[in-house]
């Protein structure tokens, strides 16, 4: 059995105050309180977290954390990297208490970001996830985790085996303009009923991901969301279109730390079947520049 959702991620951040307005009041995830100056969490459903935040110097990406479904499918995991010769360490008790999961390995992915593979996460059941802002209805995980990223992975080969080992299916699905005249032919690769978990391949990357994205199971909060970047003058990177892949609603904004957030409606589930695409059904046009997104779809 392989990974069955991106369950978790975690990100190192410079300007705490900032984020808890961003990621609280303007997108509306609920702020988990440790106590502790240099860390909080974010919650997005009914499992304790989804996001952790630590503060220090550095804006970019700490860790992600994929899922599989029980301590016998972590074992089963571990057989298949061994074979495969892809090192790996046992999580210690603390560590796992520290992910708030029973148990979990790490490793690195071709490109150097560092992989959690967990089982076990911490649902509270007693404690309804409670919105950072109003919202009329949810974020979209479930049985299809926290949502999908964009991560830098030079080797686009290397981490197609990868993702693939990890239980993972996909591959090219865009064959995309860029500025400087070549084509881009990103690979976009799923675990479970949502278009793409994970994708790859759009070129050099300054940071170990060039966006997250989230989805809204209502149309207005994805309205709402839209109009408070706009209002706090936020860079909007592309504006609002629909892709033609996941047929989602979107639009991509920057974040605090200079990576890129994509909020979302209505996608579609995965595919039996490949397609590939040459641009977008609508809008996501460029505006902003110098995030890594200046195609145009």
């Amino acid at each position: 059995m392989g990974i069955i959702e991106l369950g978790y991620m975690g990100f190192s951040i410079s300007d705490r105050a900032a984020w808890e307005k961003y990621a609280v009041q303007t997108v509306g995830m609920e702020l988990v309180d440790t106590g502790k100056a240099d860390r909080f969490h974010l919650r997005m459903d009914e499992w304790s977290r989804r996001i952790t935040m630590n503060v220090n110097d550095r804006d970019d990406l700490d860790y992600i954390g994929w899922r599989v479904a029980s301590p016998e499918a972590l074992e089963e995991m571990i057989q298949t990297l061994e074979g495969a010769g892809i090192d790996y360490t046992r999580g210690s008790e603390e560590e796992a208490e520290e992910r708030d999961v029973l148990g979990l390995i790490k490793l690195l992915s071709p490109g150097g970001i560092p992989t959690e593979i967990f089982f076990s996460p911490h649902v509270e059941a007693g404690k309804p996830f409670h919105p950072g802002r109003p919202m009329y209805g949810r974020f979209l995980t479930e049985n299809q985790g926290l949502g999908h990223c964009i991560l830098n992975e030079p080797d686009v080969e290397k981490a197609l085996a990868f993702y693939k080992l990890l239980g993972m299916r996909g591959g090219v699905q865009y064959k995309l303009g860029m500025p400087n005249g070549m084509v881009a032919q990103p690979v976009f690769m799923a675990c479970n009923e949502r278009q793409h978990s994970v994708a790859f391949g759009l070129g050099p990357m300054e940071k170990r991901l060039n966006h997250i994205m989230i989805e809204y199971t209502e149309l207005d909060d994805l309205g709402l969301s839209h109009d408070a970047i706009r209002e706090q003058g936020i860079d909007v990177v592309m504006q609002l279109g629909k892709h033609s892949n996941d047929q989602a609603l979107t639009f991509y904004c920057a974040t605090p730390s200079g990576w890129v957030l994509e909020m979302g409606w209505g996608a579609r589930a995965s595919l039996d079947a490949t397609e590939h695409y040459r641009g977008d059904v609508f809008g996501h046009r460029p505006e902003a520049k110098g995030y890594g997104l200046d195609i145009d779809l």
